[in-house]
């Protein structure tokens, strides 16, 4: 059914494509705004103004699955100044265009460059300003700064700072924290949306609200609803978290057995509730030894202090692992993002890398929450329809500490207390084909479905920054808010409804929209 309700959508899309505005079309409109702003009836040819910032291409779709056939944007802008998304949003709206805002472009089903309705691209490469404030603790953000810039610009300035987020350097900052935010300092720290404290945002009619001015129902809304349903954050105002000097890491891999199986049905019991300053990962994925494919564990940690520390703890909680002192390094927190990322001792500029992708790979990925330790004989199963496969991965990482501490309503990020891991499944291909890419996606899809018994239900978790365009999308322009339940309380669950009345009074013709945003209710 989903499936027949997207072609017909396409049916009726495709009778109003002779009416899509033209490249020059929109020019001439950010043109005559910028003569006289109020005045959105007169055209002029006079394109000057976004001459050094238009590109017609989008950005490269190679990090992502394409899950639908998009239309190519009208344009894409890459705005230097907050006035000119102000002109964008207008001659959108004026021309009857979407608008798809790109932070780091890391949208797991594309949604941040792909639409099935005429749209054109806000690129905010060029706002990526970063003030840091070490008085307050806290940082002013520009949406298009990347998790690495932001990090780099706090090391150089501090050695007793972090912000608690992901560890993909080019992961846009927007999105991310618009999403809720896993990192490694989460269970001492929160995510990273728990730790915004104000925000900018522009909306529909182009005004620029920050926290007073927007109201705490709009503010809650970003922080883990997905901004781009209610217009496009500027920037955003977080709270730093104090870390030491020197913290530990550790790395301890295994092959997958009978023991190994044993290892991880021990971690499920205990990776929640260990000390809060210890992040303990699990990383399931394929190599190959002597010409044979085989699958590894792989424990990948961070202690918040020293390993003279870490040792005892790890003796006393998971023995099991047979940790030694040998076996940990000690760095500052800029280089365990680095040592999370295989790069360890390479030069901190690298994180300054926007282009760091997945290289040639495509992708398909899903996530589930458990809530109680999975039976050992699933990871059985699971190693073996890992080998039908070159590149599958699964990462387990553990909640509790301080994410459990905060209410299940206090922002749109659901996933607390009773969550003791996030699972994030995920399948690579280089192949660029539709044979290719179905044969993975089932894969994928019945691999999901296996594990249906063993994870969360009433509704199936699921993550926003994993995002997963098969639980359901908006297959018409106005998609009802029932309808969208199918997806959204996956999401979100019983904030679902509040995010769906905040998006009625900021944006109540549902302009900001893409394929999985809130519809508006009222």
């Amino acid at each position: 059914m989903r499936d027949l309700a997207l072609c017909l959508f396409i049916f009726t899309l495709a009778k109003h494509v002779s009416s899509v505005p033209t490249k020059e079309q929109f020019q001439s409109c950010l043109s005559t705004i910028s003569k006289n702003p109020n005045n959105l009836t007169k055209h002029t040819s006079d394109s000057r103004l976004y001459t050094a910032s238009l590109e017609t291409s989008s950005p490269s779709s190679n990090f992502l699955n394409l899950n639908f056939t998009s239309l190519k944007p009208i344009l894409t802008l890459k705005p230097k100044s907050e006035s000119e998304i102000k002109k964008a949003i207008l001659c959108s709206k004026k021309l009857g265009v979407q608008v798809r805002t790109l932070s780091g472009g890391h949208d797991y089903e594309g949604l941040s460059y792909l639409s099935l309705t005429p749209f054109i691209i806000i690129d905010l490469v060029n706002l990526r300003s970063i003030t840091i404030n070490l008085t307050e603790e806290t940082a002013w953000i520009q949406s298009g700064a990347t998790l690495g810039e932001l990090y780099y610009k706090i090391a150089k300035t501090s050695k007793v700072h972090a912000f608690a987020a992901g560890i993909c350097p080019s992961v846009g900052v927007g999105g991310h924290i618009s999403g809720g935010g896993f990192g490694t300092i989460m269970r001492k720290h929160g995510l990273a949306s728990d730790n915004v404290v104000d925000a900018r945002l522009m909306d529909v009619n182009g005004r620029i609200l920050n926290r007073r001015m927007m109201g705490e129902d709009l503010f809650w809304a970003l922080r883990g609803g997905g901004a781009a349903s209610f217009g496009v954050v500027l920037s955003w105002k977080v709270k730093l978290a104090r870390v030491p000097e020197k913290v530990t890491c550790f790395i301890s891999q295994h092959p997958m057995g009978a023991s190994m199986n044993k290892l991880v049905h021990r971690w499920q019991s205990i990776g929640a509730e260990l000390d809060q300053n210890l992040f303990i990962r699990v990383i399931i994925d394929n190599s190959v030894e002597g010409g044979q494919r085989r699958v590894k564990t792989t424990f990948q940690a961070l202690f918040l202090g020293g390993v003279d520390k870490l040792i005892p703890l790890m003796n006393q909680k998971f023995p099991e692992i047979g940790l030694r002192a040998q076996d940990c390094s000690e760095m500052s927190w800029i280089e365990s993002i680095m040592f999370f990322n295989w790069k360890s001792g390479q030069p901190l500029e690298t994180m300054l890398n926007r282009d760091l992708r997945y290289e040639d790979l495509y992708f398909k990925a899903k996530s589930d929450f458990v809530q109680k330790p999975v039976p050992e004989n699933v990871f059985e199963e699971v190693t073996k329809r890992f080998l039908e496969q070159e590149t599958p991965l699964m990462i387990l990482e553990p909640l509790g500490g301080k994410i459990s501490e905060v209410s299940e309503s206090e922002s749109p990020y659901p996933h607390r207390r009773g969550n003791i891991y996030n699972i994030q499944y995920m399948v690579k291909w280089r192949v660029n084909t539709v044979e290719e890419m179905n044969k993975h996606v089932t894969w994928m899809r019945m691999l999901y479905d296996y594990m249906t018994p063993y994870v969360s239900s009433s509704p199936r978790g699921a993550y926003l920054n994993y995002r997963d365009l098969d639980l359901g999308n908006n297959t018409r322009i106005n998609t009802s808010f029932e309808d969208a339940r199918i997806w959204g309380e996956k999401y979100y669950k019983g904030n679902f409804k509040k995010l769906g009345l905040v998006k009625g009074k900021i944006d109540p013709t549902n302009f900001f929209r893409n394929e999985q945003s809130i519809p508006p209710l009222f």
